[in-house]
């Protein structure tokens, strides 16, 4: 594998947007959030990154990515190598969330984000999380979505889950569990979940 070095950076001003607590935002200053290292390993079409979130708060918000869906039907493989992390992960249309799951994840713990779901990676303890993924190179991400909306349907806080007011339609958030072992194709896990 090769060494970690030259991330990607994510920078507060590339996600003020989509935050919760905008009087925060607005006076914080721009400082770096996270670091994304791509392509540190490749199997076939598949791209093995790590992305390192250290521990913070965003105002009343704890530290969480951007967020985004993957284009066309990829889905995407996560694993929590350090730390312990919240997946929170949605499918919606325009203004109605049709359905919504949390996740919290442990060392070694996997989640897969399905096909048509917008995904945010959330870093609830005082300590830093070090998550890996696997995903096609051919998907896209797209951002547009959650940033039209200003965030997904649920924002995590001091104060615990709070609905996004700009959507219509917010269902009732589902707790799944993650998965304990890595599946042998990503479909088995999708799969998992669908028929609960």
């Amino acid at each position: 594998m090769k060494k970690l070095k030259n991330p990607e950076i994510r920078y507060l001003n590339d996600m003020k947007s989509v935050l919760y607590d905008q009087k925060w935002a607005k006076t914080a200053p721009n400082f770096e959030l996270y670091y994304m290292h791509r392509g540190l390993k490749k199997k076939g079409e598949l791209r093995y990154d790590i992305t390192i979130i250290p521990p913070r708060m965003l105002g009343k918000e704890f530290v969480r990515t951007k967020g985004n869906r993957n284009s066309k039907k990829f889905q995407e493989l996560y694993i929590v190598l350090e730390g312990e992390a919240i997946f929170l992960m949605q499918k919606a249309k325009g203004k109605a969330v049709e359905d919504i799951i949390a996740v919290k994840a442990k060392k070694r713990e996997c989640v897969i984000f399905p096909p048509r779901y917008a995904a945010i990676t959330i870093n609830p303890l005082k300590k830093e999380l070090k998550i890996g993924n696997w995903v096609s190179e051919k998907n896209k991400n797209i951002y547009k979505e959650l940033e039209k909306m200003k965030g997904a349907g649920y924002f995590y806080t001091k104060t615990g889950w709070i609905k996004n007011k700009n959507y219509k339609k917010i269902p009732k958030l589902r707790f799944e569990k993650p998965l304990k072992t890595m599946p042998m194709n990503f479909g088995a896990g999708v799969a998992e979940w669908q028929t609960r």
